[in-house]
């Protein structure tokens, strides 16, 4: 029953997701058919560097759009049930997750919240908690097997787990929808879990399409101001002055 660790991979990216994207934005102010265009990017007659500038440009001035047609693909593991349920409310994205129906808890890892960790006592009785968990789990996986549930045991036994078991996911999410997911959970005010895994994704996208996400992160950071009222504001930033 170990702590477990968050830990994030980039399992695929859209090939030929910046001339993708570049071809999509294109298509919208260009008369003729992208597809008579395409050849000439993936040759590299297109420079590479004029498609990432002049996406990067149309991105300020406020059509994203565009970079739907590309998608990043992540696998997931040491976070939380707690941080799992919260990343599933991002509707425009598909996931894959670990199934507690089909995989036996019978030695459960879990996540160890940091304020915990700092508080002797705190983690002493978390962990001790913990370690009743897995012993109810465990036993009422055996009365069930004992009394005939066999593989449908996992089902109902589960039913004692805490948030802080750990899973694993795989997601895929468009640029457009990632960005958004930074807009939130990058954010100060975002749950300190979600909030390590949504920075630990950004560093990824920059680096896999840096054209894309130079910028991402929370909304604060490309506006410059907290789009937050003052009384849920973090102080980073100052809010917004109301109109009139």
């Amino acid at each position: 029953m170990p702590e477990k660790k968050l830990r994030v991979e980039c399992l695929a990216v859209t090939p030929d997701a910046l001339s993708l994207i570049y071809a999509a934005f294109r298509q919208c102010y260009h008369a003729g058919f992208v597809a008579d265009m395409w050849p000439r990017l993936l040759s590299g007659e297109i420079d590479p560097e004029v498609q990432a500038d002049f996406v990067a440009k149309t991105m300020e001035s406020g059509h994203d759009s565009p970079i739907e047609h590309v998608s990043l693909t992540f696998a997931i593991e040491g976070i939380s049930r707690a941080c799992s349920h919260q990343i599933v409310r991002h509707r425009i994205a598909s996931y894959s997750q670990q199934s507690q129906r089909y995989v036996a808890e019978s030695d459960m890892d879990y996540v160890l919240p940091p304020a915990f960790a700092k508080i002797p006592e705190a983690r002493e009785r978390f962990e001790s908690f913990m370690a009743e968990v897995q012993s109810a789990y465990n036993d009422l996986r055996d009365i069930l097997v004992a009394h005939g549930r066999k593989t449908k045991a996992n089902e109902d036994a589960r039913f004692v787990l805490p948030q802080a078991a750990e899973t694993k996911i795989v997601m895929t999410m468009n640029c457009r929808s990632l960005h958004h997911f930074f807009h939130l959970r990058c954010c100060n005010r975002a749950q300190w879990e979600v909030r390590a895994l949504a920075d630990a994704m950004l560093e990824i996208c920059k680096e896999k399409l840096p054209a894309i996400f130079k910028n991402g992160g929370a909304r604060c950071e490309q506006l410059g101001y907290c789009p937050e009222s003052p009384k849920f504001a973090c102080g980073k930033y100052p809010t917004r002055e109301p109109i009139g």
